[in-house]
Order: structure tokens, then sequence, then C-alpha cells
């Protein structure tokens, strides 16, 4: 139990260095460009901490810290037709799986950013054991001084040829579940 507290610790203590050095390297880079280049942007480093402990927390199993990076009226679609949640009820959905101190677990691949003032949007792709490459999509807002995803949908990525296949079961699947 110690370790995972002082592992959680780490990781912090590694995402605030991260940060420091990145706003470091943008005061540093800010001096040095024109402004026709583009800066390393702050909401987008603080919008990727984000990001990266909602991964974190799941795979760690820290339902509370998960789930306080929501915002209080979110949105989660999972990637069965049937799952659109409210923050609410994606907790009574999540709670058994964190039960265990592992929720799960996906590594980010890659992450786009966009957006503006107090509200942006991302999609990452995201790589799970059982499920292969995902999507993530979500919007995030700036809420009382403080970033949190006020939406996030995860999706399987089908390559496309295999999509008719894919397809095929998921009608048949649909017709077994009426």
């Amino acid at each position: 139990m110690r370790s995972t507290k002082k592992k959680k610790f780490e990781v912090a203590l590694m995402k605030i260095t991260y940060l420091i050095f990145f706003l470091f390297l943008e005061n540093l880079y800010g001096a040095t460009i024109s402004k026709d280049e583009p800066k390393i942007d702050e909401q987008h480093i603080l919008i990727n901490v984000l990001l990266d402990g909602l991964h974190e927390d799941a795979h760690m199993g820290d339902f509370k810290s998960y789930f306080n990076r929501y915002s209080t009226d979110a949105i989660f679609l999972g990637t069965d037709k049937t799952e659109r949640w409210t923050i609410d009820e994606f907790k009574i959905y999540a709670k058994p799986a964190f039960e265990d101190g592992h929720g799960w677990t996906y590594k980010v691949v890659e992450r786009n950013i966009e957006g503006d003032n107090e509200t942006y949007w991302f999609d990452e792709i995201l790589f799970n054991k059982k499920l292969g490459h995902c999507r993530g999509t979500g919007v995030i807002q700036l809420i009382n001084d403080e970033w949190k995803i006020s939406h996030y949908a995860l999706t399987m990525l089908v390559p496309n040829a295999i999509a008719s296949d894919v397809g095929a079961q998921t009608q048949k699947a649909d017709m077994y579940n009426k």
C-alpha cells in the first residue's frame, strides 16, 4: 500500500517537474522567437497533464482522483452503443473495476488538442491489450480555474480491411440482444 502512495507521489512530482521545465522552456524560447512562430501553449501542457493523469489514475485504480478530473455534469460514452452515462452513472459502472486497485490501462500513442480560452477538444489514439488501438475524444472546459473533462468518448478503431466483417458481427450481436 505504501509503495502505491509513494509511486503516485513520484508520478505527481515528475509531472510537476515536467510542467516547470516546459514553462521554463516556454519563457526561454518565447524570448528568442519571432511573433510569427508558435510558442508552447501553457494550456496545452495543463491539458496534457490532466489527460495523462486520467489514464494514470485508471491504471493505478485511483477512483477518487480519476473522477475528480471530470466536471459534475460530464458525459462518458463507452465502446458499446448502450454506454452513454452521466458521470454519476459512469461511477457506478466503473466502481467494481477500481475496487481491486487496478482500473484499466490505456497507453497514449498520439494526442491532438485544439481550442482556446475556456474550451478545448482533443482526440487521442490509445492502446489497450484487450481491445487494441482505440480512440478517445472529448471536450475539456475551464471551470472555477481548473480544467475538467466534460465529455469523453471511447471508440474502438476498426481497420477498413475488416470493417464489413465487424459490421456483420455487430448486426448479429444486436439481433441476439433484442
